[in-house]
């Protein structure tokens, strides 16, 4: 990959921290309990209503024996299955039916996930955003490790390695903010900042970092971007690592916009992102499996739509898979792509 690794060196060396915390890159609004609190008990509010999607049965058979270019599954929320080169990637798996600490209570899930650990293919990496609970499920991540052992590689954000220790997980590369390892001779691994915030229980507030992934295999550029809220990062992230073959961005989550906007982005703020780290190719994701926060759950798809129509980006370049759903993305053609290096 071409990249700036003298600024990238220099980036790395600032991992912001606070009294042993970590923070953002930019000053971000802090909401504490009170603010929680006035959320959930404004008058007249409820949850949206949930609602469970159509769901495509990917075929194991085909998942196993992929083609040779670049191949992505929906498995729902934050979770897709990434195939390419011999290689299969997860990002942020969760396959419980609650993304909760408890299976009693908690937010449920609405559209199962399209495969289970079973069923899917022999499993090499792991991409772990943060570890929210609809982002990092300790039930699947064991479930992950008990089938494919030591051969399966978690990327985890830093601070995060006790915790998948403490599950006899060694097979680790945690990273923070904008530092890489090759994890072959034809694949690299960088973990890059994004505006959000981490936490598993009362005390531990932002003691682990969070982020979104960038991996590089045999020159195709996948970006998982985790869960955010909108910055100018994204282009810092785009001038130094544009252009990107393909980005799973969120979309969903993000109402109400007071107490949501520094975490969230909505599907306005997404189409920005996709254009900001110079995406050719967007996939929407965080929408459609949980009822986590005040919009219907059908919004934010209708609201990507129009936000395309609205910042001159073609449907075809950030689209909205289906729970399930499998999907080539072929590397595009540089010579002929504005968005390759030099072009702009």
């Amino acid at each position: 990959m071409t990249v700036d690794r003298q600024h990238l060196a220099r980036l790395a060396e600032n991992q912001p921290r606070s009294g042993g915390r970590f923070r953002n890159l930019e000053p971000t609004v802090a909401h504490g309990l009170g603010d929680f609190l006035r959320w959930q008990l404004a008058p007249g509010r409820r949850f949206p209503k949930g609602r469970r999607y159509t769901l495509l049965s990917p075929d194991a058979g085909k998942l196993a024996h992929p083609p040779a270019q670049p191949q992505l599954t929906w498995l729902g929320h934050a979770s897709f299955l990434f195939q390419y080169e011999g290689l299969n990637v997860l990002t942020d798996p969760v396959l419980s039916d609650r993304a909760s600490p408890f299976a009693f209570v908690g937010p449920r899930r609405y559209t199962p996930p399209a495969l289970s650990v079973e069923q899917m293919p022999t499993i090499h990496r792991v991409l772990i955003s943060h570890n929210h609970y609809d982002h990092l499920d300790e039930a699947t991540v064991r479930r992950l490790h008990r089938r494919f052992g030591d051969d399966l590689c978690f990327c985890i954000p830093r601070g995060l390695r006790r915790w998948f220790e403490k599950r006899g997980i060694r097979n680790i590369v945690e990273l923070g903010w904008w530092q890489s390892q090759a994890l072959s001779a034809s694949e690299e691994v960088f973990f890059l900042p994004t505006q959000h915030f981490s936490g598993r229980g009362a005390r531990d507030g932002n003691t682990t970092l969070w982020g979104s992934w960038l991996l590089e295999i045999d020159g195709y550029r996948l970006y998982f971007g985790g869960d955010t809220g909108y910055g100018t990062v994204f282009q810092q992230i785009g001038e130094l690592f544009a252009p990107i073959d393909l980005a799973l961005l969120p979309i969903g989550a993000y109402d109400p916009r007071w107490f949501m906007s520094p975490v969230h982005v909505d599907p306005e703020e997404a189409v920005r992102i996709h254009r900001d780290i110079g995406a050719r190719q967007s996939v929407a994701m965080h929408w459609g499996t949980f009822v986590l926060t005040d919009e219907p759950m059908d919004e934010p798809p209708r609201r990507l739509h129009q936000a395309l129509a609205d910042q001159g980006v073609a449907e075809a370049d950030f689209r909205i898979m289906q729970h399930g759903e499998t999907r080539a993305f072929p590397m595009q053609d540089s010579a002929a792509d504005p968005l390759a290096d030099g072009a702009a």
